[in-house]
Order: structure tokens, then C-alpha cells, then sequence
């Protein structure tokens, strides 16, 4: 089982996104769980601040450390135990990040608010930065939700078929091919004709073709000329001839 550990001021959020689908069967067959906690029970003044003005001034309000702090630090106990920030500021997320977090048995993610954090909580308790794009949002939770999603879809028994997530997009460095399903003919629109053929070698060597050339057209900067081979590169040359 993988436990995500979610440290957040909104847990609602996650109860209705995690509700159906593949993430809340994953949750009912004990492959993941989804433990959140709210770190505004550790503030201990009367009015459960989590959040400061900044000093030297400036505008928005800033988490405050000592409440994040102790409520990171009662859960994880393992010091291999990544730490997530979910910030802006973070490495950009994809799918080899994903690949690489599905191996731990505990993931914990932060998820911010407000103007940011105090940054002893970026320096001293994050031992990584994560962002889901070149874009603000009003907090990290939207970002977990993704971490989790993508993470969990990996594991053994979340997807219906354990290839499923083999042929996705990014899985190779490489976008899906196009797929297809009946009717064979739609609008005079017709489904190519070498899927109908039957002959499994073809239809493969008509993925991969499809594959690189729509990461050519779509996303140019994945390809990377080195790891391709000899026939993948003329179908790359033929492509800019």
C-alpha cells in the first residue's frame, strides 16, 4: 500500500474528488490510502492562526511555520519519506516524476495557501518543490490531487489492465497514437484501414510511426534524436524532407 499524506487546510476538497473512479476503488481494495490532515489544529492560539503578515512588509499572508511543522512532524516519522511542496516554484511534474514516486510506500504533500510560505518550511521541512505548470493557483490542493492521481495509476491493481498506463502519453517520452473505436465509418470519416487488418506486427509498427509523428508535430521538444533508432530517425527526416 501507498499512503499519501496530505497536509492541507481544505481536506473537503479531497473527499469529493476521490469519491469515484479508479482513485476510490484503489482506496476500497486497500492499495492506497488517502490520510489528510489539517495543520490548523497545531496552532496554538485562540484563534487557530496559520498565517502572518511578512516582514518587512509586503502584501498577502505568509503560513506560518510552527503549526506545519508539527503536524508534518507527528505524522512522518521515516526521514526517507519525501516531503512535497506544492509550489510554483517547484520542479515541473511529469511522468517520469511519477513513475519515480510510485516506488515509495509513503509520499506526504503540502499543500499551500495564502501568500506562500515562511521559507524555513521550504529550506527545513520540503525535501522537494513540485509544481503542476508556469501558472498561480489559490493553493496546492488542486496540484496533490494531481500528484496522487498520476501516482496511484501506476500501482499494481489500480488500472483494469496492468498495461493500461504503458501506452499513455509521456509513458515513452512519446504522445499516445490516435485511437479509434466503431463505428468503422463515421461522417465518411474511416478508421485506418491497417487497424482493420488484423496483422498485430503492422498495427504495432503503425503506433510507434503515429506515435513519433504526432510528438513531432505536437510536442518537438520531447524528441530526443539520440534514443531513437535508425528507422524511427528517417521517419523523422521524412517528416522535415
Amino acid at each position: 500500500m501507498v499512503k499519501f499524506e496530505v497536509f492541507t487546510l481544505f481536506p473537503d476538497m479531497f473527499e469529493a474528488s476521490f469519491k469515484d473512479g479508479v482513485i476510490s476503488r484503489a482506496v476500497q481494495d486497500e492499495i492506497i490510502s488517502i490520510n489528510l490532515h489539517n495543520w490548523r489544529r497545531y496552532s496554538t492560539d485562540n484563534y487557530k492562526t496559520v498565517d502572518d503578515y511578512q516582514y518587512g512588509g509586503g502584501p498577502g499572508m505568509i503560513l506560518k511555520p510552527e503549526p506545519l511543522f508539527k503536524s508534518v512532524e507527528s505524522i512522518i516519522t521515516n526521514k526517507n519519506v519525501p516531503i512535497i511542496l506544492l509550489s510554483p516554484q517547484g520542479k515541473k511534474f511529469d511522468q517520469k516524476k511519477a513513475i519515480q514516486l510510485s516506488n515509495y510506500s509513503q509520499i506526504a504533500l503540502i499543500c499551500g495557501r495564502y501568500g506562500g510560505f515562511d521559507e524555513r518550511i521550504r529550506e527545513h521541512l520540503s525535501t522537494e518543490e513540485l509544481s503542476i505548470g508556469d501558472y498561480v493557483i489559490s493553493g496546492g490542493e488542486l496540484g496533490a490531487m494531481i500528484v496522487i492521481d498520476a501516482v496511484s495509476r501506476l500501482l499494481p491493481g489500480v488500472l483494469g489492465n496492468e498495461d493500461s498506463f504503458r501506452l499513455d502519453s509521456f509513458y515513452t517520452d512519446l504522445l499516445q497514437y490516435p485511437q479509434y473505436t466503431r463505428p468503422a465509418s463515421f461522417r465518411e470519416w474511416d478508421v485506418p484501414p491497417i487497424l482493420l487488418s488484423g496483422n498485430h506486427k503492422e498495427i504495432n509498427d503503425w503506433r510507434k510511426k503515429q506515435s513519433i509523428l504526432r510528438t513531432i508535430k505536437k510536442r518537438p521538444e520531447m524528441i530526443n534524436i539520440s534514443e531513437l533508432s535508425t528507422e524511427e530517425n528517417k521517419l523523422l527526416e521524412q517528416n522535415y524532407q
